[in-house]
């Protein structure tokens, strides 16, 4: 499901990129609006057809069912959802700007676009005898659109913004089936791995006037460990054929990041390079707390 989301976050780029030289046109521009229009329905309808391929195809469909899984993954699948939606809102408007929509309907149609392309995803839960349509995603959903609209709405910028990190975490060659085989397959799939964060540019916050870097973030991350199972881990045996468990704990971070949109650039490329990028945390010293204490870490995922 990750694939396709993240197709879904870079595909305004595909067309903005070759483009950058470009300005944002007063008026609506009728070429770009249909190559966006066009691009956007050719990856949502491939990404569905690929997610059946991926997802769906193995289970038989049935009646439209509910599924609570609030319980599973420690609740870092719901974050995933949060943070997919609102990057799919903002790069959405972004194109919708780019195409020459007024801002508060590029803003109100781009920024629900995660909302709209999510449904889709769990409408085909709904009907899948492996999942169900899950309340909780669908609100965690709106909540990543609403992180992105509201502060438009308030500041007309982007002061707290969510991102994703990723480190190989030791855990995927127990069941590799469930939380991927190679390292390709870990990023997507490895709970464990992951970390989702919310990065606040302090500067914003203060006069124009501050001398505070504007490019300095400070970001605080949840994370999870020990997790082979949703809900709960499954008997597992090591080489020698010994039982093994792990215990599963949640992990808080806080780190220093950076906000690539703020950097003294010019070159238009380059900007539509670091909007691209903007979901992923720059690694930086920072701190983990757990079950475990509290342990500086030199990089920060």
């Amino acid at each position: 499901m990750r694939f396709a989301i993240l197709i879904l976050m870079l595909f305004p780029y595909a067309l903005g990129a070759q483009n950058y030289n470009s300005v944002n046109p007063d008026s609506l521009n009728k070429k770009r609006t249909l190559a966006v229009g066009v691009t956007e329905g050719f990856l949502v309808t491939g990404s569905y057809f690929g997610l059946y391929q991926l997802w769906y195809k193995d289970y038989s469909t049935g009646q439209f069912h509910f599924f609570n899984d609030n319980d599973e993954w420690l609740q870092m699948d719901k974050i995933g959802h949060t943070q997919s939606c609102y990057s799919i809102g903002r790069i959405s408007t972004s194109m919708l700007n780019w195409c020459g929509v007024k801002r508060n309907k590029a803003l109100w149609i781009g920024g629900l676009t995660g909302v709209a392309y999510m449904t889709g995803i769990e409408i085909m839960d709904g009907y899948s005898d492996g999942w169900g349509f899950s309340s909780g995603d669908m609100i965690a959903n709106i909540g990543g659109s609403a992180l992105y609209i509201s502060q438009e709405i308030i500041w007309k910028e982007q002061r707290i913004v969510p991102k994703f990190g990723f480190r190989r975490s030791g855990y995927a060659h127990y069941r590799p089936e469930l939380l991927g085989n190679g390292y390709q397959e870990e990023f997507l799939k490895d709970y464990n791995g992951q970390t989702y964060w919310l990065s606040f540019n302090i500067a914003s916050f203060f006069k124009e006037e501050s001398r505070f870097p504007k490019w300095l973030n400070v970001a605080f991350g949840y994370g999870a460990n020990g997790m082979t199972g949703g809900s709960s881990n499954p008997v597992l045996y090591n080489q020698q054929g010994n039982e093994i468990s792990f215990e599963r704990y949640r992990q808080y971070y806080f780190s220093f990041d950076i906000d690539l949109s703020k950097l003294p650039v010019k070159n238009r490329f380059l900007k539509a390079v670091f909007e691209m990028v903007h979901f992923i945390k720059i690694p930086a010293p920072g701190i983990q707390a757990d079950k475990n204490g509290l342990r500086p870490l030199l990089f920060a995922f």
